[in-house]
């Protein structure tokens, strides 16, 4: 039995459910030369804004028990440098591109998802309505339902292809939050972003990172982010990509049993920057052992108590 490993989203097929995150692969060509991006079920960028952004002064990540912490402060190129010098390569990759969305101010969300239309190579925009490392934007608007419908809504507009609401996990609810971007138009929803944290130097008594405060990633939010993925898939609709920790195939499945359709590596990475292919292979391995044909069964079967 070869095990069907293909998923779909929003009305797009994906070869494997197993993406990168954004912000730890860059614009795709830093992990091209260690593996064939074509492995890859989808590659999310990292986050693009209106303007050019510089991002926080370094240190901006810091390793802590089981994670990282990191307040990289949105850096990049800006739309226009974006689409002129980082899209036509990856257009030519044989795997689904998603462009990760930031922005200060909902007009500036809704001018780099109009300049993004008519793009070729484009499938998805993941909109990042949950970053918690900047002082504009971001959070703000992934941490009030109101707020979040309405930046979904206005996005859906400009932009004719489908649109995911990355969510946050510093909200009180993020079953609200999820159907407030259900109502708005989100084609799917990606949960979780990472978590606010800090760490202290204690020689210097200062914080390790200059921003003082950053996201939290890697093995230490999986428990959070399981859970959350779960709370999401049992209140709404969407389709759910998963994020948070997934450093294995194990994890990847465990992610797919609590009602996730896909995942998003990240922190690995880091560590293993071919990680992605050692979890394609490995989900095989479970699927060959289970004699489960279709990845897309496991999607939620979770068995409570």
């Amino acid at each position: 039995m070869k095990p069907d490993l293909k998923v779909t989203i929003a009305g797009v097929e994906f070869d494997n459910p197993i993406m990168t995150a954004s912000g730890c692969c860059g614009y795709g060509e830093e992990l091209a030369g260690v593996f064939p991006l074509s492995r890859l079920g989808g590659l999310v960028t990292k986050s693009i804004t209106l303007k050019p952004r510089l991002g926080h002064p370094p240190p901006r990540t810091a390793e802590v028990h089981s994670g990282m912490l990191n307040a990289i402060g949105l850096a990049n190129v800006g739309i226009d440098r974006f689409i002129a010098e980082k899209m036509p390569f990856l257009a030519g990759q044989k795997t689904r591109i998603i462009v990760n969305v930031a922005g200060s101010t909902l007009n500036e969300y809704v001018e780099v998802c109009r300049r993004l239309n008519d793009v070729p190579g484009l499938d998805m925009i993941e909109l990042n309505i949950s970053c918690p490392n900047v002082d504009e934007g971001g959070m703000e608007f992934g941490s009030d339902p109101v707020m979040t419908e309405k930046s979904l809504a206005a996005v859906k507009k400009v932009f004719s292809r489908p649109v995911i609401a990355k969510l946050s996990p510093n909200v009180t609810s993020i079953t609200d939050i999820a159907a407030a971007a259900e109502q708005g138009g989100a084609d799917a929803l990606s949960v979780i972003n990472s978590v606010v944290g800090t760490s202290v130097d204690i020689d210097t008594w200062r914080p390790r990172l200059t921003n003082n405060k950053g996201g939290l990633t890697g093995p230490a939010i999986k428990p959070i982010a399981l859970a959350l993925v779960n709370a999401v898939y049992e209140k709404c609709r969407l389709p759910i990509i998963g994020i948070g920790g997934i450093s294995s195939a194990d994890d990847v499945v465990e992610f797919l049993l609590c009602g996730a359709t896909a995942v998003q590596v990240g922190t690995a990475l880091f560590i293993q920057p071919d990680a992605p292919v050692t979890m394609v292979r490995g989900l095989k391995d479970y699927m060959k052992k289970r004699k489960i044909a279709s990845v897309e069964r496991l999607t939620g079967k979770v068995r409570k108590y």
